[in-house]
């Protein structure tokens, strides 16, 4: 590496420059250094960007909102693990009933089909009338969900209750028995099948 000793007399001088240019007083390598201010306008866009940037990130981005991105995922994970439990029906799993109502949308899909065919024997709040209550710790049929299924699909002609199975199919009869879970208490529920199981 040599420096400006090495190399005799600088080949550009101060007064050879424009104004405002500086010439520094070392020499790398044959290579003068020269120092001058920015230019004005690339000084503007340097603050005005870092400006936007500040600007951007304390007010358009804000992504403190508490809910903002976490609801989102939320709302994909749930329709993704609604899509799971619809297509993997077996009326006789207990527990898949049993996790199906503990999801929002098969209940509020199962409310509405309740609301359409169900209410006028056993009522808006599920507590009976010309039906049974549903809602209560007795379980003539039985109170297995997988029971409560078979109840719906096959009906009870003797005591005017009709075959449901044909009309809003499997899928819809599934989500009407989770709604009716997601209005009763598990253990109370288990209790009764236990009991029944027992007198059997």
């Amino acid at each position: 590496m040599n420096t400006s000793d090495d190399n005799g007399p600088l080949p550009v001088k101060q007064d050879d420059l424009p104004e405002g240019v500086i010439l520094r007083d070392h020499v790398v390598d044959g290579i003068q250094e020269y120092d001058q201010r920015l230019p004005f306008w690339w000084l503007c866009i340097l603050f005005g960007v870092i400006g936007f940037s500040i600007v951007y990130w304390l007010v358009i981005d804000d992504r403190t909102f508490i809910g903002s991105e976490d609801t989102q995922i939320d709302r994909k994970l749930a329709a993704i693990e609604t899509t799971r439990l619809a297509n993997s029906i077996d009326v006789s799993n207990n527990e898949l009933f049993w996790e199906m109502s503990a999801n929002a949308s098969i209940v509020a899909a199962g409310k509405k089909s309740y609301e359409t065919q169900c209410v006028a024997c056993h009522g808006t709040d599920l507590m009976g009338g010309i039906g049974f209550n549903l809602v209560d710790d007795e379980w003539i049929h039985g109170s297995q969900p997988s029971q409560i299924y078979v109840s719906i699909d096959k009906g009870f002609e003797d005591k005017g209750m009709q075959a449901w199975g044909p009309v809003p199919g499997q899928k819809r009869i599934t989500e009407v028995v989770a709604y009716i879970l997601s209005k009763n208490d598990k253990e109370q529920m288990l209790k009764a099948a236990e009991s029944s199981n027992a007198d059997g």
